[in-house]
């Protein structure tokens, strides 16, 4: 990455949407902008768990501006990534589609885990360098994501459904502040986060660290009131309660440091904070500068960087888990990037990436026969679509699994994208390769070459008469393949010359 290159980070937060932009010089991203407008999109759900139609314009219109901002950059310079909101809402997609179309920029809705080691890798990033055993909380507007790790690798990640929107929501619906109603939101929070204590015992950690939102919010406002500036302790946090308490209502409160933006959601991010540091036992919470805006940025830096980066390790490490046979993995790789190359035009600006995703495919196609050879790919595309895989966004995932799922068998049961090109030739890539590797040895493709017509969405292997004679076998599952691909939008075909 050249020195002076400009890299933007959005995070569509459930409060708020945030923008991040940096100009990346000598190793390091230094702040050249930062935009934050509160959303609120997580209070915009019905009883059927959809976005209304004013939460999703609230995003749109605050995606709209930030469109502006980023005029002139370019696709690897913006990453955008959703959160919590996002991944429960059942029209999501509605709302994705019409998103990026505003943004000009793909939208990736990522999984808590991944959610958490983004914000731990920006946190830590700030932080310095100490090999120090840290926790890092961030409480969100749907959720709250916790992290251990050790200097500035995590070790453990978890996200739990509980966050300010969300419990501001239900305990405070009309703002109202008494003992029991703060006391009934404090023990259902730790009602769901009670499982941390087992993962995150007291004794595997030095220094407790908490970011964005809540823990600014909260920070601030008992800096303003005397106490230590840049953290929480458990002393201030009950202090800050009984000034809700005598307040009576949101609406009353008067405490300097308190933005009207926070307001609405103040009683549920202070009874999820005050039941997690006590379930915790963190008696002193430090006020982190990093956040998960900042984590993607590094995370962009670190991929252009690096040829290998966070999803390649999770490939491994899942190949590795479900003992998958590497050796026949790396094979039908070769042959299948191959084909792949004979299909993209030069020059095609997506080319590497598209290798990459069919690699990770080919690296975990046979995943499933962990569990059992028969129906080995359907048990493959479940394993991606659960596992918890570092690096990748839920549709990355969803898409891998669908090429896992897809490698072999019939392509009616699968339910993608076919007037995507790119998916099409990764998916017949992988399938023809399979194929002519189908007696686990490194097979005689030289003479093969692979074709395709866009305009009649039409793919055709061409071999000679002797190739297929010698190999009747892999002529045979090659035209069982065209079959297959009858009565899809796309055609393929052996042809013999």
């Amino acid at each position: 990455m050249n020195n002076g290159t400009f890299l933007a980070a959005i995070d569509l937060g459930s409060n708020s949407f945030r923008l991040e932009i940096g100009r990346f010089e000598h190793g390091q991203v230094q702040r050249v902008d930062y935009l934050k407008e509160t959303v609120r999109l997580g209070n915009g759900f019905d009883e059927n768990r959809n976005l209304s139609t004013e939460a999703m314009t609230r995003g749109w219109d605050c995606l709209a501006r930030f469109a502006e901002r980023l005029g002139g950059f370019g696709p690897d310079q913006v990453r955008a990534v959703a959160t919590q909101t996002l991944r429960e809402a059942r029209n999501r997609d509605e709302f994705l589609k019409h998103g990026q179309e505003i943004l000009g920029f793909p939208i990736e809705v990522i999984a808590g885990t991944e959610e958490a080691r983004l914000i731990y890798q920006g946190v830590t990033h700030l932080l310095p360098q100490s090999d120090e055993r840290r926790l890092v909380i961030d409480i969100g507007g749907r959720s709250t994501e916790l992290v251990l790790g050790h200097g500035t690798e995590p070790l453990q990640t978890a996200s739990y459904r509980v966050g300010s929107v969300t419990w501001s929501m239900k305990y405070f619906p009309k703002g109202e502040f008494t003992e029991e109603t703060l006391y009934r939101a404090e023990i259902a929070a730790q009602a769901v986060l009670d499982e941390a204590v087992a993962n995150y015992p007291r004794q595997q950690w030095d220094a407790a660290y908490g970011a964005s939102g809540t823990v600014g919010a909260v920070a601030d406002i008992l800096a303003l009131a005397g106490w230590t500036e840049g953290e929480i302790s458990s002393e201030g946090l009950h202090w800050l309660v009984k000034c809700l308490l005598r307040a009576g209502n949101v609406n009353q409160v008067q405490l300097a440091g308190l933005k009207d933006e926070r307001r609405a959601v103040l009683g549920g991010g202070v009874s999820v904070l005050r039941g997690l540091m006590d379930l915790l036992k963190i008696d002193t919470l430090q006020v982190a500068q990093g956040a998960l805006r900042h984590g993607v940025l590094l995370e962009m830096v670190e991929r252009e960087a690096h040829a290998t980066d966070a999803r390649d390790v999770s490939v491994q490490r899942l190949a590795q888990k479900f003992s998958v046979d590497t050796v026949q993995a790396s094979r039908v790789s070769a042959v299948a990037g191959r084909l792949l190359a004979q299909l993209m035009p030069s020059p095609m600006p997506d080319a590497a990436a598209l290798q990459r995703k069919l690699g990770w495919a080919c690296a975990l196609h046979e995943v499933g026969m962990a569990i059992s050879n028969s129906d080995y790919h359907k048990h493959g595309a479940y394993i991606l679509e659960n596992a918890d895989t570092v690096g990748f966004s839920l549709p990355e995932l969803h898409r891998l699994g669908l090429l896992v799922l897809g490698h072999r068998g019939k392509l009616k049961k699968l339910d993608a994208d076919f007037d995507e090109p790119g998916f099409v030739m990764l998916l017949l890539a992988l399938r023809l390769a399979v194929i002519l590797c189908h007696a686990r040895q490194d097979p005689q493709d030289s003479g093969l070459t692979l074709a395709y017509s866009p305009k009649r969405q039409r793919f055709s292997l061409t071999a000679d008469e002797a190739w297929v004679s010698d190999h009747p076998q892999s002529a045979h599952l090659l035209r069982q393949e065209s079959i297959a691909w009858q009565k899809m939008p796309w055609s393929f075909e052996l042809v013999v010359q």
